[in-house]
């Protein structure tokens, strides 16, 4: 009996000892979890095409020790102009902040924001804006750890009316994303209206508004296409973007591991920034083609047609460069470095979305219901308004871009 009890009472002490055992190898690999926060909805590209597959694979690289919980549509509180104080006070460990909300506070990534500076492609914008923030952006954002930045896709005057030259924009009241978008407006002769994005369809369908100077991305969550039928786009360069930063606390960065460190290092820079632009021109290229299947009238204005309008808003970068001189900052060094920048990744490749493996099986239908025979595939033409307008815009063929992470 005195055997029996000794050897029970030594497998109770057993069992008692394993979870301590498995507390200490588990403490050998912590999953540390991140909290990361944008105002995008959970339906957008920016959230499922972005934020998600950099967050898994930021996950994939840990080996599972770092997980990232996303939270869309400003969840966690506060107005999108606050994301990246929220980084910054440890609210949210990563943020997708826009710079631009906070008009003045950010002075030197506003080149990219200047009128005619910036490329009309985001994948150029982002690797531009990545090479001259590591040169130029430490201080201003010295608070956070910046993972990337990058620039959305560029703006589109959508309007109820056909717009081609400076003359058509006069007296126009015109939705805009940020400061300079706006005083560019005012220097073409139309008024800026700034407000949230969710209200511009209730202002164009109430008169409020006559159109927007808004990204393609931001149609299909407007419906744009049931108020504004009319779209403007320019040759080789933008009258606006947006800047982004996706930013980590110091502190919940600094308290990392070194190989977790090493972890958000690997998927930060070039890496991360050009999987944002890539996202971005996808993403425009998509809706501007479903806009042209619908008959809704794309304007692309040439080069030569783009000059009056890059005359007329000079008065802009003037007036920004007094600014910068004002705050002690060399205006002219930084945009010609701006300049130098997105020259510089001019020629990357059109980025190309990627094709299901043939394996895959996409299910259009309940199973339950027999195969519907396909229709023929019907590539529609945007209608263009003459003389102005070119019949289709040709993309040159290249190969899919393969993104190095």
């Amino acid at each position: 009996m005195r055997v029996a009890r000794r050897a029970f009472l030594a497998s109770v002490i057993t069992a008692a000892a394993s979870p301590a055992v498995l507390r200490l190898a588990r403490a050998d690999a912590p999953q540390v979890t991140l909290k990361l926060h944008h105002f995008f909805s959970s339906v957008s590209s920016g959230h499922e095409k972005f934020l998600v597959p950099w967050a898994r694979k930021v996950e994939a690289g840990s080996g599972g020790r770092i997980r990232i919980d996303i939270f869309p549509s400003m969840q966690l509180g506060g107005a999108p102009a606050q994301l990246f104080d929220q980084a910054r006070d440890g609210v949210a460990d990563i943020v997708w902040a826009v710079p631009g909300q906070t008009p003045g506070r950010f002075a030197k990534i506003e080149a990219f924001e200047l009128p005619f500076l910036p490329s009309r492609r985001a994948l150029v914008n982002s690797r531009a804006l990545e090479d001259y923030a590591a040169v130029n952006l430490q201080d201003e954002f010295r608070e956070v750890r910046p993972i990337c930045f990058s620039c959305r896709d560029h703006g589109i005057m959508h309007a109820n009316r056909a717009i081609k030259s400076v003359a058509d924009v006069k007296g126009l009241r015109l939705h805009v994303p940020n400061r300079l978008a706006g005083e560019a407006v005012r220097a073409l002769g139309a008024q800026a209206v700034t407000m949230p994005i969710p209200q511009v369809p209730m202002a164009i369908a109430g008169g409020v508004i006559d159109g927007c100077l808004d990204p393609w991305d931001v149609a299909p969550s407007l419906r744009l296409s049931d108020l504004l039928k009319f779209h403007t786009d320019f040759a080789e360069s933008s009258l606006s973007t947006s800047t982004f930063v996706l930013a980590i606390n110091k502190m919940a960065y600094e308290g990392l591991p070194r190989d977790l460190r090493a972890v958000i290092d690997q998927n930060s820079g070039q890496g991360a920034a050009a999987m944002a632009g890539t996202m971005w021109d996808l993403e425009a290229r998509t809706v501007a083609d479903m806009a042209g299947a619908r008959g809704e009238v794309i304007i692309m204005l040439t080069a030569e047609e783009v000059a009056p309008w890059r005359k007329t808003t000079e008065s802009v970068i003037g007036a920004w460069l007094k600014q910068m001189k004002e705050h002690k900052l060399d205006g002219g060094k930084l945009i010609a470095n701006a300049r130098a920048l997105v020259a510089k990744y001019a020629d990357e490749p059109e980025p190309q979305p990627r094709q299901p493996s043939p394996e895959q099986k996409i299910v259009t239908e309940p199973p339950s219901q027999p195969p519907q025979q396909a229709k023929p595939e019907v590539t529609a033409t945007p209608k263009v308004e003459a003389p102005t307008a070119a019949p289709a815009v040709k993309r040159p063929q290249s190969k899919a871009l393969d993104i190095p992470m």
